[in-house]
């Protein structure tokens, strides 16, 4: 169990805060009515949990401190267009150079998608098809055999769904300076390549597994079929169709970009040495962009989607990119969320340092693209979501209020104490005990060297912990008497602790 350790803010002066951009122009209405919009996002972050009864808006400021994130650039689409986009914070704690609308930021893993569509391309003009087996395209290298590709062959269809049964989940990254592996050798796992060879150890097709080695071997497929360097294939494949101007997937980032390069940043927000991590695994991962620049590829596929654009993609291909694949979370090369009038597509991303999310509506020419300089960045960016799913009112992506329970607070006393969880619990929640006490007429869970955190009655016996979200629930024995407590995990999972007497020394 982690529960959040206050740690020292990031020191961001009131002047380089914000640096907002608005792109619908002019000092009309419509501007006035947009720069109210975003005074209301700033003001009005929202958490995962929401408390019926509570006032949970939270200052963007403030969230930034919080997470020790120096930057932060966001891009909100309404009603089709990009209706604005800002910088907010620093390129670099350990600098003054503010975070604008062009500031490049390392997309992470919403490289994917982008790389993806460069080979739906070759999938429409029928260079390549997306159920032949992927070795067919390769020339320089070829994914090994074994019984289970031999029972079903791993296909481009399964690499971009990530049903492909595939190996590695993701890559850290190498030091700027480092000796840098070839793509061969990162899907041998061959030195100076630092993650393990990608391989098919699950039956193509059963189910759905998140590989960014499939990506990479798909990478490998777009430049053994072009004969070109792979930031060439995405430059014109993708990058230029759209105006994204402030993108690349050239690794490591040449040194003219770097002067507006956001610098990653450790969970403390320090700056990593180097100022980031190169990524050779560019489809998985390589891309630097903007919010501005996402949300130009997002409103294209709601283009090609609900009018029939085809910038890039036809209609019929990005049809088949919005399918759910082997009824996992995701299309082709799209995260998949909801459906029917209220189907979002988009990504997620997390690299050494940067955090960064993606979300549009199909239908409904909404959404917003938020990327971040630091390792905590990945909930300030649902905050900042959520904010904007507030403000502007988007269908279905809020969840529901909790109501607290009425509990008599007389029945407290039967949960306080302190409970002590076994080894091998320890192994899964890192902490050895837990006390619960009563402050301010508030039930609150102290876990080992970590920050009281309220707990919120769901019931007689069941409590919440917003962050992170989790479950208590109190057991007691056969007389009656509570004698353990139950953690249940989001996404399943559940530890006990029992509880004792004494104190721990």
């Amino acid at each position: 169990m982690n529960v959040h350790r206050p740690i020292a803010p990031v020191t961001v002066s009131l002047a380089l805060l914000q640096a907002a951009t608005l792109l619908s122009g002019g000092c009309t209405q419509a501007g006035t009515d947009v720069e109210k919009r975003i005074a209301a996002v700033e003001s009005g972050l929202l958490p995962a949990v929401r408390i019926q009864g509570r006032d949970t808006a939270m200052v963007l400021a403030d969230r930034m401190a919080h997470y020790n994130v120096p930057g932060v650039s966001i891009a909100v689409i309404n009603e089709g267009e990009i209706e604005w986009a800002a910088g907010y914070g620093v390129l670099d704690a350990s600098s003054e150079i503010p975070v604008n609308e062009a500031t490049v930021f390392q997309a992470a893993s919403i490289s994917k998608p982008i790389a993806v569509a460069a080979a739906l391309r070759r999938v429409q003009d029928g260079t390549l098809d997306l159920d032949t087996d992927v070795n067919t395209w390769l020339s320089s290298w070829q994914l090994p055999s074994n019984e289970l590709t031999e029972r079903r062959a791993v296909t481009l269809r399964g690499i971009m769904s990530h049903t492909a049964g595939l190996t590695v989940h993701g890559f850290p990254g190498y030091a700027m300076g480092t000796s840098l592996p070839t793509v061969p050798q990162i899907l041998d796992g061959a030195e100076p390549a630092n993650t393990s060879a990608v391989r098919v150890d699950k039956l193509p097709g059963e189910g759905f597994r998140y590989s960014g080695g499939g990506m990479t071997i798909m990478q490998l497929v777009l430049t053994d079929l072009t004969g070109q360097q792979f930031p060439t294939v995405m430059r014109e494949s993708v990058l230029d169709p759209l105006g994204m101007t402030r993108s690349t997937y050239q690794q490591p980032l040449p040194t003219e970009w770097r002067a507006n390069a956001a610098t990653a940043h450790d969970g403390d927000g320090h700056p990593i040495d180097g100022r980031f991590h190169v990524y050779p695994e560019m489809a998985a991962a390589g891309l630097w962009t903007t919010p501005t620049d996402l949300a130009r590829f997002a409103i294209e596929v709601q283009r090609a989607h609900t009018s029939g654009s085809s910038k890039i993609l036809t209609h019929e291909m990005v049809e088949r990119a919005l399918m759910p694949q082997a009824g996992g979370p995701y299309g082709l090369g799209l995260s998949l969320e909801s459906e029917g009038e209220t189907l979002r597509f988009g990504h997620g991303g997390s690299n050494e340092g940067f955090r960064c999310r993606m979300i549009a509506y199909a239908d409904l020419g909404m959404g917003a693209v938020v990327m971040t300089n630091g390792s905590q960045g990945s909930a300030l960016a649902e905050e900042i979501l959520n904010g904007i799913a507030r403000v502007y009112g988007w269908p279905d992506y809020l969840d529901e209020e909790i109501v607290p329970a009425a509990v008599d607070r007389a029945s407290y006393q039967r949960y306080l104490g302190l409970y002590r969880f076994s080894p091998e619990a320890q192994d899964e929640v890192s902490v050895a005990w837990i006390r619960v006490s009563e402050e301010d007429a508030q039930l609150v869970a102290v876990a080992e060297g970590q920050d009281p955190a309220e707990l919120i009655p769901l019931s007689d016996t069941e409590f919440l912990i917003v962050t992170p979200r989790v479950s208590v629930e109190f057991v007691s024995d056969d007389s009656g008497v509570v004698d353990r407590l139950v953690l249940k995990i989001q996404g399943g999972g559940q530890v006990e602790a029992l509880k004792e007497r004494r104190e721990p020394s």
